[in-house]
């Protein structure tokens, strides 16, 4: 099984890979391929989504090993920075804790590391139930608000989701509320950023602690006004923060550190 990626940028420098949440797939790292066209940069689309919606049943083990992969057969030797969002940070974890000297700059971005067993047991019917109202386009506009998903963007939005199978949601679903972080995480070696919006769930709050409390290398920032979705609804604020942050050290003032 080989997961679809594009490369873009200068391929003489860093390798910067982004890694995007479920039910979207690597058109959400449009502005920042943009942004960081100076990188080596690298958008991959998970098992079951994208154009990689063909290969083998969606896990985060599974894809933590595939993207790692890539990047040992890409990176020659340079620089890695990897940036992952919600799914896409719960993967990253994973890749950290797979390889721990792969990764230098790792950006993990609203990742759930508190299982849910209760919720986990519901989606599954849940989603049987529910799962006709993608079809429509009123549904998948209000779905899409939530993401931060603008008009530019809605149209693939939609054609993605409607091409979903009920029993791939349900497994990204599943993975997502299962998944807790792995005790070899802390032996990660590459300087770790770990973001989470200040508008976010209690939940995530404390995921984004407990991640940073588990790695000496993990900085934890709260992003105020800000929901699940950074990257999307504030692209410019997103790009710069992570550039000042690999190439100079520095962070935002007004936001709030994990301690």
């Amino acid at each position: 099984m080989e997961l679809a990626y594009k490369e873009h940028g200068d391929q003489t420098k860093p390798l910067m890979v982004f890694l995007h949440g479920g039910g979207v797939s690597s058109w959400m790292w449009d502005k920042q391929v943009k942004y960081f066209h100076h990188y080596h940069c690298m958008t991959v689309d998970l098992p079951e989504q994208g154009a990689s919606k063909h290969t083998n049943d969606f896990s985060i083990r599974l894809s933590a090993e595939k993207v790692n992969s890539i990047i040992e057969e890409k990176s020659e030797h340079k620089e890695v920075i990897v940036i992952g969002f919600s799914l896409g940070a719960q993967v990253l974890i994973e890749m950290l804790s797979q390889n721990p000297h792969l990764i230098d700059y790792a950006i993990i971005n609203s990742a759930l590391v508190r299982p849910s067993p209760l919720m986990r047991k519901m989606i599954r019917p849940m989603i049987k139930m529910s799962y006709p109202l993608i079809k429509l386009k009123s549904f998948s506009k209000l779905q899409a608000k939530t993401l931060y998903v603008g008009e530019e963007y809605f149209d693939t939005y939609y054609k993605e989701t409607t091409e979903m199978k009920a029993d791939t949601l349900i497994r990204i679903l599943e993975e997502n509320m299962s998944f807790e972080i792995p005790d070899s995480f802390s032996k990660a070696r590459g300087k770790i950023l770990v973001t989470v919006g200040g508008r976010e769930k209690g939940m995530m709050k404390k995921s984004a602690k407990d991640i940073t409390l588990k790695n000496a290398n993990c900085t934890g920032i709260i992003i105020p006004k800000v929901g699940h979705g950074i990257s999307l609804s504030k692209p410019d604020y997103f790009n710069k923060l992570i550039e000042n942050w690999i190439e100079k050290g520095t962070l935002p003032e007004e936001v709030t550190k994990i301690n």
